[in-house]
């Protein structure tokens, strides 16, 4: 596989794509995948419509308004999940698809740091034609396809040259977290910082060259947070230290700075060992807030108890399984790390939520995959699906052209 993956990326860096590749690609689905897909979409339907009932009722005097919203993104968010999943994902290994798709999305995000919609001071959201949606969400995806392209054309030329690992990604990195400051997105910050040092560990470049990314990457941050904390107080980002009191202790302020937190862990610790029972959740009616955006899975304890909460966990144990087996299995360096970014990008953002919620996290307001409202956002996470099943598909196709092959060789050599 190794040998296949150093061809195949050879034979990319060595292409200057002019054209696009729009290829459609029909092979066998991968069942287990895009069964731990579906499972979790339903799963996380049903919690989020007991979740955000009395919300809805509260907000539009209609328990069933976000759960319909959130319908009708499940089924648009599917049929993104099928065009991607047949379209050959080198569609993207291509210099003017990737860097143009990177540009639109960081200069959305830079108009929505100026002029989107100001929650506490927070300036994440945007509203088109009345759909809201957090273009962040879209700046993970083209994010992890460029990084991936980055390291694919730039791999044989690691150990050759510093300039080529140091330059291009510390651009990456100072765009992406620079606008990502300017919305005071600390979470999102945090996620791409991982997101990306996943990618590069997985990539095969050498120890050495790993470990002096990491170390100026560390330097330049620490420099950069002094510059924030000291020289200017904090000033925006002084909220940050009340959560990590509120963190150590939730029962501080439960009247103001940590009633989110201890409402969520009341919800948790009530749900003893199998729950409350389906939609008998009592937080959820107006005590927790976000009761079905962030802190979902709160209302999963309060109505199913740890055993409920111990699927959710297994479900995305097994979904990162499935998604590094799909990665490692890639037949070129772009889909390995494509498929290891968007795998590593759902698992560490569940793994936030779901510590969050138990207070095991200082609240950092980020969703949990396929169960939080959230219509856009659950779109991008289906197309991303489809671009995981896209490389497994290809993956599929490669191992039915060797069999044959592999009967041949056996007959010859009876």
């Amino acid at each position: 596989m190794a040998a296949n993956i150093e061809k195949t990326s050879a034979v990319q860096a060595g292409q200057k794509r002019k054209t696009l590749n729009l290829r459609f690609v029909l092979a066998e689905i991968d069942v287990t995948f895009f069964g731990i897909v579906v499972v979790l979409m339903v799963f996380g339907l049903a919690m989020m419509f007991s979740a955000s009932y009395a919300a809805s009722m509260q907000d539009y005097n209609d328990g069933y308004y976000i759960f319909r919203r959130q319908l009708l993104c499940t089924v648009l968010g599917f049929g993104a999940l099928f065009f991607a999943s047949f379209l050959d994902y080198n569609f993207f290994f291509n210099t003017k698809v990737t860097y143009l798709f990177f540009l639109v999305s960081l200069l959305t995000c830079v108009y929505t740091a100026l002029f989107g919609i100001d929650v506490e001071g927070a300036k994440r959201w945007i509203t088109v034609k009345g759909i809201t949606f957090q273009p962040s969400e879209l700046l993970k995806i083209s994010f992890i396809i460029i990084f991936a392209y980055i390291l694919s054309v730039n791999f044989q030329k690691f150990e050759k040259s510093r300039k080529h690992v140091m330059v291009p990604f510390m651009v990456l990195f100072a765009l992406v977290l620079g606008v990502l400051m300017m919305q005071r997105h600390m979470s999102a910050m945090m996620l791409f910082v991982i997101i990306g040092v996943s990618m590069m560990f997985a990539s095969g470049m050498s120890a050495k060259r790993f470990w002096q990314f990491i170390g100026i990457c560390a330097v330049l941050g620490i420099l950069a947070l002094t510059v924030i904390f000291v020289i200017k107080g904090g000033g925006k980002f002084s909220y940050i230290e009340g959560r990590i009191k509120s963190w150590r202790n939730p029962e501080l302020d439960i009247s103001n700075t940590t009633y989110q937190t201890y409402e969520s862990l009341l919800a948790v610790g009530s749900g003893g060992w199998f729950g409350l029972g389906f939609g008998e959740s009592r937080q959820k009616h107006l005590y927790l807030p976000e009761s079905q955006n962030d802190f979902i899975f709160a209302v999963v304890c309060e109505e199913l108890g740890f055993a409920g909460g111990v699927v959710v966990v297994l479900l995305f144990v097994l979904f990162m399984l499935k998604g590094f087996q799909i990665a490692a299995n890639s037949r070129d360096r772009f889909g390995m790390l494509v498929a290891t970014g968007i795998t590593v990008q759902i698992g560490v953002q569940a793994m936030l939520n779901i510590m969050v919620a138990t207070n095991g996290f200082p609240n950092t307001g980020i969703a949990l995959p396929f169960f939080s409202a959230g219509g856009t956002a659950l779109i991008l996470q289906l197309f991303e699906m489809g671009i995981m099943l896209s490389i497994s598909r290809q993956n599929i196709k490669r191992n039915m052209k060797k069999k044959p092959q592999e009967q041949t060789e056996q007959t010859s050599a009876k």
